[in-house]
Protein backbone atom coordinates (compact mmCIF):
# COMPACT_ATOMS: atom_id res chain seq x y z
CA UNK A 1 0.00 0.00 0.00
CA UNK A 2 3.18 1.96 0.66
CA UNK A 3 3.53 2.67 -3.30
CA UNK A 4 -0.18 3.45 -3.87
CA UNK A 5 0.21 5.97 -0.83
CA UNK A 6 3.32 7.47 -2.79
CA UNK A 7 1.42 7.66 -6.33
CA UNK A 8 -1.50 9.41 -4.55
CA UNK A 9 0.85 12.53 -3.65
CA UNK A 10 2.32 12.65 -6.95
CA UNK A 11 -1.22 12.99 -8.07
CA UNK A 12 -2.57 14.82 -5.57
CA UNK A 13 -4.02 17.44 -8.50
CA UNK A 14 -6.46 14.84 -10.13
CA UNK A 15 -7.17 13.06 -6.99
CA UNK A 16 -8.28 16.53 -5.49
CA UNK A 17 -10.95 17.10 -8.97
CA UNK A 18 -12.17 13.48 -8.50
CA UNK A 19 -12.84 14.31 -5.13
CA UNK A 20 -14.33 17.34 -5.83
CA UNK A 21 -16.67 15.71 -8.15
CA UNK A 22 -16.83 13.46 -5.73
CA UNK A 23 -18.46 15.93 -3.23
CA UNK A 24 -20.86 17.09 -5.54
CA UNK A 25 -22.39 14.32 -6.01
CA UNK A 26 -22.82 13.40 -2.29
CA UNK A 27 -24.22 17.16 -1.12
CA UNK A 28 -26.58 16.54 -4.17
CA UNK A 29 -27.75 13.40 -2.88
CA UNK A 30 -28.52 14.95 0.52
CA UNK A 31 -31.94 14.85 0.16
CA UNK A 32 -31.83 10.96 -0.18
CA UNK A 33 -29.53 10.43 2.68
CA UNK A 34 -32.01 12.00 4.51
CA UNK A 35 -34.69 10.68 4.40
CA UNK A 36 -32.90 7.27 4.63
CA UNK A 37 -31.65 8.71 7.65
CA UNK A 38 -27.69 9.32 8.45
CA UNK A 39 -27.40 6.97 10.96
CA UNK A 40 -28.53 4.25 9.25
CA UNK A 41 -26.19 4.50 6.15
CA UNK A 42 -22.97 5.52 8.62
CA UNK A 43 -21.85 2.01 8.80
CA UNK A 44 -22.03 1.22 5.25
CA UNK A 45 -20.73 4.18 3.64
CA UNK A 46 -17.99 4.26 6.52
CA UNK A 47 -16.73 0.33 5.09
CA UNK A 48 -16.74 1.61 1.63
CA UNK A 49 -14.80 4.75 2.80
CA UNK A 50 -12.54 2.51 5.04
CA UNK A 51 -11.77 0.18 1.80
CA UNK A 52 -11.07 3.15 -0.66
CA UNK A 53 -9.20 5.62 1.96
CA UNK A 54 -7.28 2.89 2.77
CA UNK A 55 -6.00 2.02 -0.60
CA UNK A 56 -5.51 5.14 -1.69
CA UNK A 57 -4.28 6.88 1.20
CA UNK A 58 -3.39 4.06 3.61
CA UNK A 59 -6.03 6.19 5.74
CA UNK A 60 -6.72 4.93 9.27
CA UNK A 61 -10.04 6.65 9.57
CA UNK A 62 -10.09 9.28 12.03
CA UNK A 63 -13.19 10.21 11.82
CA UNK A 64 -11.51 14.06 10.90
CA UNK A 65 -10.11 13.98 7.16
CA UNK A 66 -7.38 16.25 6.01
CA UNK A 67 -6.27 14.74 2.58
CA UNK A 68 -7.77 17.66 0.87
CA UNK A 69 -5.81 20.06 2.98
CA UNK A 70 -2.33 17.83 3.53
CA UNK A 71 -1.31 16.70 -0.58
CA UNK A 72 -3.29 14.05 -0.11
CA UNK A 73 -1.05 12.34 2.59
CA UNK A 74 -2.81 11.23 5.19
CA UNK A 75 -1.25 12.74 8.36
CA UNK A 76 -2.39 9.95 11.10
CA UNK A 77 0.30 7.45 9.01
CA UNK A 78 2.98 10.11 10.80
CA UNK A 79 4.15 7.71 13.44
CA UNK A 80 3.60 10.61 15.62
CA UNK A 81 0.66 11.15 14.29
CA UNK A 82 0.81 14.51 14.35
CA UNK A 83 -1.35 16.71 12.73
CA UNK A 84 0.40 20.32 11.81
CA UNK A 85 3.58 19.58 9.89
CA UNK A 86 7.01 17.29 10.75
CA UNK A 87 8.44 16.60 14.19
CA UNK A 88 11.43 17.91 13.41
CA UNK A 89 13.46 14.88 13.40
CA UNK A 90 13.19 14.48 9.44
CA UNK A 91 15.90 13.07 7.70
CA UNK A 92 18.45 15.21 5.41
CA UNK A 93 16.79 12.43 2.56
CA UNK A 94 13.02 13.51 3.92
CA UNK A 95 13.02 10.00 5.56
CA UNK A 96 11.32 10.02 9.03
CA UNK A 97 13.29 9.50 11.90
CA UNK A 98 10.96 7.05 13.88
CA UNK A 99 10.71 4.49 10.74
CA UNK A 100 14.09 5.37 8.06
CA UNK A 101 12.94 3.07 5.54
CA UNK A 102 9.72 5.72 5.07
CA UNK A 103 9.42 9.41 4.16
CA UNK A 104 8.00 11.48 6.32
CA UNK A 105 4.49 12.11 6.21
CA UNK A 106 4.79 15.90 5.86
CA UNK A 107 7.66 16.21 3.57
CA UNK A 108 5.07 13.85 1.64
CA UNK A 109 2.21 16.38 2.12
CA UNK A 110 4.05 19.48 1.30
CA UNK A 111 5.05 17.87 -1.99
CA UNK A 112 1.11 16.75 -2.74
CA UNK A 113 0.11 20.41 -1.67
CA UNK A 114 2.46 21.90 -4.04
CA UNK A 115 0.35 19.71 -7.46
CA UNK A 116 -2.76 20.74 -5.98
CA UNK A 117 -5.36 23.97 -6.96
CA UNK A 118 -6.29 24.50 -3.22
CA UNK A 119 -2.93 23.69 -2.23
CA UNK A 120 -2.23 26.76 -0.06
CA UNK A 121 -5.00 24.65 2.70
CA UNK A 122 -1.62 22.96 4.18
CA UNK A 123 -0.86 26.25 6.10
CA UNK A 124 -3.91 26.18 7.69
CA UNK A 125 -3.86 24.44 11.17
CA UNK A 126 -5.53 21.13 12.03
CA UNK A 127 -7.33 20.63 15.01
CA UNK A 128 -6.61 17.98 17.71
CA UNK A 129 -7.81 14.47 16.77
CA UNK A 130 -11.06 13.56 18.79
CA UNK A 131 -10.52 9.60 18.94
CA UNK A 132 -14.10 9.54 19.67
CA UNK A 133 -14.95 9.98 15.86
CA UNK A 134 -12.42 7.04 14.58
CA UNK A 135 -14.67 4.62 11.69
CA UNK A 136 -17.07 7.35 11.21
CA UNK A 137 -17.63 8.39 7.80
CA UNK A 138 -16.08 11.74 6.71
CA UNK A 139 -18.12 11.49 3.73
CA UNK A 140 -21.22 11.70 5.24
CA UNK A 141 -20.10 14.65 7.38
CA UNK A 142 -19.02 16.61 4.39
CA UNK A 143 -22.59 15.77 2.67
CA UNK A 144 -24.44 17.50 5.35
CA UNK A 145 -21.93 19.97 6.23
CA UNK A 146 -21.95 21.38 2.59
CA UNK A 147 -25.50 20.91 1.89
CA UNK A 148 -26.12 23.21 4.96
CA UNK A 149 -24.06 25.89 3.93
CA UNK A 150 -25.18 26.09 0.59
CA UNK A 151 -28.76 26.03 1.70
CA UNK A 152 -27.64 28.69 4.69
CA UNK A 153 -26.21 30.55 1.99
CA UNK A 154 -29.30 30.65 -0.41
CA UNK A 155 -31.51 31.81 2.59
CA UNK A 156 -29.15 34.54 3.50
CA UNK A 157 -29.30 35.45 -0.50
CA UNK A 158 -33.15 35.34 -1.11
Amino acid sequence: MYIVRRWSVRNARLLEATYDAFERFLVAMHPLWNAIGYSRLERPVAAVEKWVKSFFFDCQMCGQCSLSSTGMSCPMNCPKQLRNGPCGGVRANGNCEVKPEMRCVWVEAWEGSRRMKNGDAIHSVQAAVDFSLAGRSYWLVTARERYEQQHALKETRA
